[in-house]
């Protein structure tokens, strides 16, 4: 079986084969930059491929992303619609972004931002009242494996939880919406807004100024979805209003994100570069060599994303 890379350059083909001598030394690994046969190819290992390359290997069984996200492929007009694409969706990703909104959370909570600001300006403050876990309603967006670990990790903190998706979905133990007639009820009950949405047409732009206004005033917002997510206008009107307190953006439509933007500036934000849930490459490799191992025995994979069916 032969395997072709599109991650980290023709500079870490060799680290790649590093890893997956360790997890799979029976595969071919060869980087996307290599002259291989393209009907060679039975997998594929991807981030942003060029647009229309996925569609000249004839034989590909599965598309894997390198991320958990899987629109750098979608964007790609050529991509053959039969194929389902893995998100890379581990043990430790799950850990990794249920400890990164914990982590904000529990920043936004005790109003970190407003002191690392007065501390850039040398000002001393002690604050009326501190708030803890307990009086901060927690409102997750997008209840895959994701969002369950997060709301699920919050919850042991103390913090109260509910979750709400498109579709029918259920957090253990914990209070669920779903779908449009409940959203409005969700985000009346949320003090702390967090979006781990898939990013597709239905979901862009969903943190929009319809929407925060329907959460409580002061509430505040973590995005660690997807950029589309966002408006970013209406976000900031929000926070300039009071509308919204605080937020931690981790997602961007643009990444990097510009140098010109105002969310760098703006006091009330904290800006984190995309790195809420980044497995690195051994944890890559291993579970892409289970996923294609688990595919080659006709098991059914988790996290797949199939672009005629959708999630």
């Amino acid at each position: 079986m032969r395997l072709i890379i599109n991650s980290g350059g023709p500079a870490a083909i060799d680290a790649w084969r590093a890893q997956f001598h360790a997890f799979a030394p029976q595969l071919d690994v060869v980087g996307w930059h290599e002259d291989v046969a393209p009907d060679s190819v039975d997998y594929a290992l991807v981030w942003a491929p060029e647009a229309g390359r996925l569609a000249t290997f004839p034989n590909l069984k599965l598309i894997i992303s390198a991320g958990a996200g899987v629109d750098h492929i979608l964007a790609d007009a050529e991509l053959p619609r039969h194929l389902r694409i893995a998100r890379m969706v581990t043990a430790r990703t799950q850990t990794e972004m249920a400890e990164f909104v914990l982590t904000s959370a529990l920043m936004l909570t005790r109003d970190i931002k407003r002191v690392v600001n007065n501390q850039a300006r040398q000002h001393w403050e002690l604050f009326d009242s501190l708030r803890v876990a307990a009086d901060v309603r927690v409102g997750i967006m997008g209840l895959g494996h994701l969002g369950v670990a997060a709301a699920q990790l919050l919850s042991r903190v103390g913090f109260p939880v509910s979750g709400w998706s498109r579709g029918a979905s259920q957090l253990d133990g914990l209070p669920s919406y779903a779908g449009q007639a409940q959203f409005g009820q969700f985000l009346a009950n949320t003090d702390l807004l967090v979006c781990l949405l898939p990013a597709t047409e239905a979901t862009k732009g969903i943190l929009n100024a319809t929407t925060l206004s329907q959460l409580p005033r002061g509430a505040s917002l973590i995005n660690a979805g997807r950029g589309t997510h966002m408006v970013t206008q209406d976000v900031i009107a929000a926070l300039d209003s009071g509308q919204l307190h605080q937020a931690v953006l981790d997602v961007f439509e643009q990444e990097p994100l510009p140098a010109d933007s105002p969310l760098w500036t703006h006091p009330q934000i904290i800006v984190t570069p995309h790195c809420a849930a980044i497995p690195d490459r051994k944890e890559r490799a291993r579970h892409t060599a289970w996923l294609i191992e688990a595919n080659e025995r006709g098991d059914a994979l988790p996290n797949i994303y199939d672009p005629l069916r959708g999630y």
